[in-house]
């Protein structure tokens, strides 16, 4: 289990929604000292329900709920989206072996204990469901109820090789236009979807300007260490996390969203993953590869509804 805890995967979609953040700036102290950022948005008055836990995936940032995040707080509940260590405005971690999901995991219990927190729902994009899956192993008592987005049991090869192959090595950008053309190439074939304009927003979500005409990705480009080195034409291999879903499913509400043409979650995954939890809701986003936005319609209906059943 040690080896899946220390291979990072997933790399989430970028949600077509104004760039610009909302809600309350804050931070907290990571259990080992580093500083960390998440964006806490207000619930609206109403009848008082669980806090919903936005986690994103591997080069993703808080960013990625922009847009749905101030839908879930319209609709009565508090949220908390959080960038994990290395991404976004949170540090950077200068020893890279803590980029792994049970420290993540860490991280995310400290950031609960320090809002007073003691029950919530998460909402994982691909790493952020493997951090919320690993967490049921560790703190069982914290979820009480899980949106996995295109993330589960098992983790295909086919995926895990793409993501190797660019995670850590996108070249910089000169302009935003450049910047979104770069990220376009990479994730273009899992979101035809998404307009011009659309990729402009994706860029300003998942780049940051480091200097006048510098644009780079934002996160620690040493988060690719955790993908070893394989020789030319071998293939990352596939990655069983079925214990991980296990102790999650147990006794819990879930909603499983799944990107119709994904290589990293198969359908014959989920299949299985229905199979053994009967109670999880499913969703497949169309013309969808890995990770949906979650700004589709289909999916921002999917989860309101989820969550207007949930404790």
């Amino acid at each position: 289990m040690a080896n899946i805890f220390q291979r990072m995967f997933g790399g989430a979609a970028a949600a077509p929604q104004p760039a610009a953040p909302a809600g309350v700036a804050r931070r907290w102290t990571s259990p080992d000292g580093l500083s960390l950022f998440s964006r806490d948005y207000a619930g609206a008055d109403g009848e008082a329900r669980l806090p919903v836990v936005c986690l994103h995936g591997l080069t993703r940032n808080s960013k990625d709920f922009e847009g749905l995040a101030p839908a879930i707080a319209a609709a009565g509940r508090r949220v908390l989206a959080l960038d994990m260590r290395g991404r976004g405005q949170s540090a950077r971690d200068p020893n890279v072996s803590n980029y792994n999901p049970a420290v993540y995991a860490g991280d995310v219990a400290a950031l609960l204990g320090a809002a007073g927190i003691s029950r919530a729902i998460f909402v994982g994009t691909s790493m952020g469901g493997i951090i919320t899956m690993t967490l049921s192993t560790l703190r069982p008592d914290l979820i009480a109820g899980a949106v996995l987005n295109d993330i589960g049991a098992e983790i295909a090869a086919e995926g895990l090789t793409r993501i190797a192959g660019y995670v850590g090595k996108v070249e910089p950008a000169a302009t935003w236009t450049e910047a979104a053309m770069r990220a376009r190439a990479v994730n273009g074939e899992a979101l035809p979807r998404l307009s011009d304009a659309e990729w402009i927003t994706f860029a300003r979500r998942t780049w940051r300007e480091e200097a006048p005409g510098r644009l780079t990705p934002d996160y620690d480009p040493a988060i690719a260490e955790a993908f070893s080195p394989l020789p030319p034409g071998q293939s990352q291999p596939s990655a069983d996390l079925w214990p991980l879903f296990t102790a999650l499913s147990v006794a819990r509400p879930l909603l499983l969203i799944r990107g119709a043409t994904s290589d990293l979650l198969k359908s014959a995954t989920a299949d299985r993953m229905q199979a053994a939890a009967p109670q999880m809701r499913r969703l497949e986003v169309a013309d969808t590869g890995h990770a949906p936005t979650l700004d589709e319609p289909e999916s921002r209906k999917a989860i309101l509804d989820f969550l207007t059943d949930a404790p």
